[in-house]
Protein backbone atom coordinates (compact mmCIF):
# COMPACT_ATOMS: atom_id res chain seq x y z
CA UNK A 1 0.00 0.00 0.00
CA UNK A 2 1.26 3.47 -0.89
CA UNK A 3 2.55 5.52 2.01
CA UNK A 4 0.30 8.50 2.83
CA UNK A 5 0.77 11.86 4.50
CA UNK A 6 -2.07 12.95 6.79
CA UNK A 7 -1.96 16.74 7.06
CA UNK A 8 -3.89 18.54 9.81
CA UNK A 9 -5.06 22.03 10.54
CA UNK A 10 -5.05 22.78 14.30
CA UNK A 11 -7.68 25.30 15.41
CA UNK A 12 -11.12 23.71 15.14
CA UNK A 13 -9.65 20.44 13.82
CA UNK A 14 -7.30 18.89 16.37
CA UNK A 15 -7.77 21.60 18.99
CA UNK A 16 -10.81 23.41 20.40
CA UNK A 17 -11.12 26.97 19.13
CA UNK A 18 -11.88 28.03 22.71
CA UNK A 19 -8.43 26.92 23.86
CA UNK A 20 -6.85 29.25 21.33
CA UNK A 21 -9.17 32.20 21.86
CA UNK A 22 -9.88 31.88 25.58
CA UNK A 23 -6.54 30.57 26.88
CA UNK A 24 -3.66 31.22 24.47
CA UNK A 25 -4.64 34.61 23.08
CA UNK A 26 -5.48 36.16 26.47
CA UNK A 27 -2.25 34.78 27.95
CA UNK A 28 -0.22 36.38 25.17
CA UNK A 29 -2.18 39.63 25.48
CA UNK A 30 -1.66 39.84 29.24
CA UNK A 31 2.06 39.10 29.08
CA UNK A 32 3.07 40.73 25.78
CA UNK A 33 4.20 44.12 27.02
CA UNK A 34 6.28 42.84 29.93
CA UNK A 35 7.77 40.05 27.80
CA UNK A 36 8.90 42.42 25.03
CA UNK A 37 10.37 44.96 27.44
CA UNK A 38 12.13 42.27 29.46
CA UNK A 39 13.53 40.55 26.36
CA UNK A 40 14.14 43.49 24.03
CA UNK A 41 17.82 42.53 23.63
CA UNK A 42 16.88 38.98 22.59
CA UNK A 43 17.71 38.59 18.86
CA UNK A 44 14.34 36.95 18.16
CA UNK A 45 12.46 39.81 19.83
CA UNK A 46 14.62 42.40 18.08
CA UNK A 47 13.67 40.88 14.71
CA UNK A 48 9.97 40.77 15.66
CA UNK A 49 10.03 44.47 16.57
CA UNK A 50 11.93 45.38 13.40
CA UNK A 51 9.46 43.40 11.27
CA UNK A 52 6.58 45.14 13.06
CA UNK A 53 8.12 48.53 12.31
CA UNK A 54 8.42 47.65 8.64
CA UNK A 55 4.77 46.60 8.42
CA UNK A 56 3.52 49.70 10.24
CA UNK A 57 5.69 51.97 8.09
CA UNK A 58 4.40 50.29 4.93
CA UNK A 59 0.75 50.47 5.99
CA UNK A 60 0.68 53.74 7.93
CA UNK A 61 3.74 55.67 6.68
CA UNK A 62 5.48 56.16 10.02
CA UNK A 63 8.09 54.29 12.03
CA UNK A 64 6.75 53.37 15.48
CA UNK A 65 8.65 53.35 18.76
CA UNK A 66 8.92 50.13 20.74
CA UNK A 67 5.93 51.20 22.87
CA UNK A 68 3.92 51.87 19.72
CA UNK A 69 4.98 48.47 18.37
CA UNK A 70 3.64 46.87 21.54
CA UNK A 71 0.35 48.74 21.10
CA UNK A 72 0.12 47.58 17.50
CA UNK A 73 0.88 43.96 18.39
CA UNK A 74 -1.83 44.05 21.07
CA UNK A 75 -4.25 45.50 18.53
CA UNK A 76 -3.42 42.67 16.14
CA UNK A 77 -4.26 40.16 18.88
CA UNK A 78 -7.64 41.84 19.48
CA UNK A 79 -8.43 41.81 15.76
CA UNK A 80 -7.08 38.26 15.28
CA UNK A 81 -4.74 39.39 12.53
CA UNK A 82 -2.70 36.48 11.21
CA UNK A 83 0.60 38.24 10.68
CA UNK A 84 4.15 36.94 10.97
CA UNK A 85 5.71 39.06 13.76
CA UNK A 86 2.72 38.56 16.04
CA UNK A 87 2.63 34.80 15.47
CA UNK A 88 6.35 34.55 16.23
CA UNK A 89 6.00 36.62 19.41
CA UNK A 90 2.97 34.70 20.62
CA UNK A 91 4.95 31.48 20.24
CA UNK A 92 7.75 32.85 22.43
CA UNK A 93 5.29 33.95 25.12
CA UNK A 94 3.39 30.67 25.03
CA UNK A 95 6.69 28.82 25.38
CA UNK A 96 7.01 30.36 28.85
CA UNK A 97 3.43 29.45 29.74
CA UNK A 98 3.75 25.82 28.68
CA UNK A 99 7.08 25.36 30.46
CA UNK A 100 5.68 26.99 33.62
CA UNK A 101 2.74 24.59 33.54
CA UNK A 102 0.23 27.43 33.22
CA UNK A 103 -1.70 25.35 30.65
CA UNK A 104 -1.39 22.28 28.42
CA UNK A 105 -2.13 22.02 24.72
CA UNK A 106 -5.73 21.01 24.17
CA UNK A 107 -6.43 18.08 21.84
CA UNK A 108 -9.80 16.52 21.11
CA UNK A 109 -10.06 13.05 22.62
CA UNK A 110 -10.04 11.33 19.22
CA UNK A 111 -6.78 12.92 17.99
CA UNK A 112 -4.20 10.76 19.76
CA UNK A 113 -5.95 7.46 18.87
CA UNK A 114 -6.20 8.58 15.24
CA UNK A 115 -2.52 9.56 15.19
CA UNK A 116 -1.74 6.10 16.59
CA UNK A 117 -3.72 4.48 13.76
CA UNK A 118 -1.90 6.55 11.14
CA UNK A 119 1.51 5.59 12.46
CA UNK A 120 0.59 1.92 12.94
CA UNK A 121 -0.43 1.83 9.27
CA UNK A 122 3.04 3.09 8.29
CA UNK A 123 1.95 6.57 7.24
CA UNK A 124 3.20 10.04 8.20
CA UNK A 125 1.63 13.03 9.96
CA UNK A 126 2.03 16.73 9.13
CA UNK A 127 0.65 19.98 10.53
CA UNK A 128 -0.33 23.10 8.58
CA UNK A 129 -1.55 25.98 10.74
CA UNK A 130 -1.57 29.76 10.65
CA UNK A 131 0.22 29.67 14.02
CA UNK A 132 4.01 29.60 13.87
CA UNK A 133 5.81 26.26 13.64
CA UNK A 134 7.17 26.96 17.11
CA UNK A 135 3.63 27.41 18.48
CA UNK A 136 2.51 24.21 16.74
CA UNK A 137 5.29 22.21 18.37
CA UNK A 138 4.32 23.62 21.76
CA UNK A 139 0.68 22.50 21.46
CA UNK A 140 1.69 18.96 20.56
CA UNK A 141 4.79 18.87 22.73
CA UNK A 142 2.96 19.95 25.90
CA UNK A 143 -0.40 18.40 25.07
CA UNK A 144 -2.96 16.90 27.41
CA UNK A 145 -1.84 13.54 25.94
CA UNK A 146 1.86 14.17 26.52
CA UNK A 147 4.55 14.86 23.94
CA UNK A 148 3.24 13.90 20.49
CA UNK A 149 5.99 15.65 18.49
CA UNK A 150 7.85 12.36 17.80
CA UNK A 151 4.78 11.31 15.81
CA UNK A 152 4.84 14.37 13.53
CA UNK A 153 7.13 14.52 10.50
CA UNK A 154 6.24 17.91 8.97
CA UNK A 155 5.22 21.36 10.22
CA UNK A 156 4.08 24.20 7.98
CA UNK A 157 2.91 27.72 8.82
CA UNK A 158 2.00 30.66 6.59
CA UNK A 159 5.62 31.03 5.51
CA UNK A 160 4.71 28.32 2.99
CA UNK A 161 1.75 30.48 1.89
CA UNK A 162 -1.77 31.47 2.88
CA UNK A 163 -4.05 28.62 3.90
CA UNK A 164 -6.81 29.55 1.45
CA UNK A 165 -4.48 29.61 -1.57
CA UNK A 166 -4.01 26.54 -3.75
CA UNK A 167 -0.37 27.44 -4.39
CA UNK A 168 0.40 26.93 -0.69
CA UNK A 169 -0.67 23.31 -0.90
CA UNK A 170 1.36 22.86 -4.09
CA UNK A 171 4.33 24.20 -2.11
CA UNK A 172 3.69 21.59 0.58
CA UNK A 173 3.51 18.87 -2.07
CA UNK A 174 6.89 20.00 -3.36
CA UNK A 175 8.40 20.25 0.13
CA UNK A 176 7.28 16.77 1.22
CA UNK A 177 7.90 15.03 -2.13
CA UNK A 178 4.57 13.21 -1.80
CA UNK A 179 2.24 12.90 -4.76
CA UNK A 180 -0.75 15.19 -4.33
CA UNK A 181 -3.20 12.29 -4.25
CA UNK A 182 -1.23 10.68 -1.41
CA UNK A 183 -1.78 13.65 0.93
CA UNK A 184 -5.01 13.77 2.96
CA UNK A 185 -5.78 17.16 4.45
CA UNK A 186 -8.18 17.75 7.37
CA UNK A 187 -9.56 21.19 8.18
CA UNK A 188 -12.73 22.76 9.53
CA UNK A 189 -12.53 25.65 7.02
CA UNK A 190 -14.26 25.11 3.69
CA UNK A 191 -11.98 27.54 1.82
CA UNK A 192 -8.93 25.59 3.01
CA UNK A 193 -10.52 22.31 1.90
CA UNK A 194 -11.25 23.88 -1.48
CA UNK A 195 -7.72 25.22 -1.94
CA UNK A 196 -6.11 21.90 -1.00
CA UNK A 197 -8.40 19.99 -3.36
CA UNK A 198 -7.52 22.41 -6.17
CA UNK A 199 -3.88 21.44 -5.56
CA UNK A 200 -4.84 17.78 -6.02
CA UNK A 201 -4.92 16.66 -2.39
CA UNK A 202 -7.66 14.53 -0.90
CA UNK A 203 -9.44 16.65 1.67
CA UNK A 204 -11.99 16.26 4.43
CA UNK A 205 -13.91 18.97 6.20
CA UNK A 206 -14.14 18.32 9.93
CA UNK A 207 -16.65 20.42 11.85
CA UNK A 208 -16.85 19.87 15.58
CA UNK A 209 -20.10 21.71 16.23
CA UNK A 210 -23.47 19.93 15.96
CA UNK A 211 -25.30 22.95 14.53
CA UNK A 212 -23.07 22.94 11.47
CA UNK A 213 -23.44 20.73 8.42
CA UNK A 214 -20.58 18.29 8.50
CA UNK A 215 -19.04 15.41 6.63
CA UNK A 216 -18.18 13.75 9.93
CA UNK A 217 -17.99 14.97 13.50
CA UNK A 218 -15.07 12.96 14.83
CA UNK A 219 -11.67 12.33 13.28
CA UNK A 220 -12.09 8.81 14.58
CA UNK A 221 -15.02 8.30 12.18
CA UNK A 222 -12.61 8.42 9.24
CA UNK A 223 -12.28 4.98 7.70
CA UNK A 224 -9.78 5.74 4.93
CA UNK A 225 -6.69 4.23 6.57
Amino acid sequence: MTKKLYLFDIEGTTTDIDFVHKVLFPYAQTNLSSFVLKNQTNPSVIKIIEDTKVIVHTEEAFTPSIDQCIEKLLFWIKTDRKIGPLKELQGLIWDVGYKNGDFKGHLYSDVKPFFDRIKEAGNEIGIYSSGSVHAQKLIFGYSVNGDLTPMISYYFDTKIGGKREAQSYKNIIEATKYKAEDIIFFSDIYEENLASSQAGMKTYQLLRYPQEKREFEMIGDFEGL
